[in-house]
C-alpha cells in the first residue's frame, strides 16, 4: 500500500486549488487535490508543505484532516489522506501538473477528477 497526502488548499476568498496532472504521469489528463507520496517518518502535514513547495513553489498551511480514502488503480493500493490547507504565499509554478484553477466548491463537478480523489470532490460539494 502507498500512503499518499493531498491538500484541499484554501484562498483568501474561499476558493479551492485543483491542478491536471500532465502528460505520462499516471491518471494524465485528470484532475486532483495535490499533493504527494508521504515519505517514511514524515507527518501528513509535513509532507503536504514539502510536496507543494517542490511540484508547485507554493506555502501552505495544512490545518485539519478531511477523510482518507482507499482506492485500488488495478493492482496498486493507495490511502490518501486529505487535509484542509490554507494558501500561504507563492507564486505557483508546475511541475507535474499542466494546468490549475482556483474554483469554488460548486463547481468541482465540471472537473474530471481522478478516482481517489472524487470521494473529497462529493464531501466538499455536501459542505456547499
Amino acid at each position: 500500500m502507498i500512503e499518499v497526502a493531498a491538500a484541499i488548499i484554501q484562498n483568501a476568498q474561499g476558493q479551492l486549488l485543483i491542478a491536471r496532472r500532465k502528460k505520462g504521469k499516471s491518471q494524465e489528463g485528470m484532475w486532483e487535490f495535490p499533493g504527494g507520496k508521504i515519505e517514511q517518518g514524515e507527518t501528513i502535514e509535513a509532507c503536504l508543505q514539502r510536496e507543494l513547495r517542490e511540484e508547485m513553489n507554493i506555502s501552505i498551511a495544512p490545518y485539519e484532516p478531511f477523510g482518507v480514502n482507499d482506492h485500488f488503480y488495478g493492482s496498486t493500493h493507495i490511502r490518501l489522506f486529505a487535509h484542509m490547507a490554507k494558501f500561504i504565499c507563492g507564486e505557483i509554478s508546475l511541475v507535474d501538473h499542466d494546468e490549475y484553477r482556483w474554483v469554488e466548491r460548486g463547481q468541482l463537478q465540471e472537473y474530471l477528477f481522478a478516482p481517489a480523489d472524487i470521494k473529497f470532490v462529493e464531501m466538499l460539494q455536501k459542505e456547499v
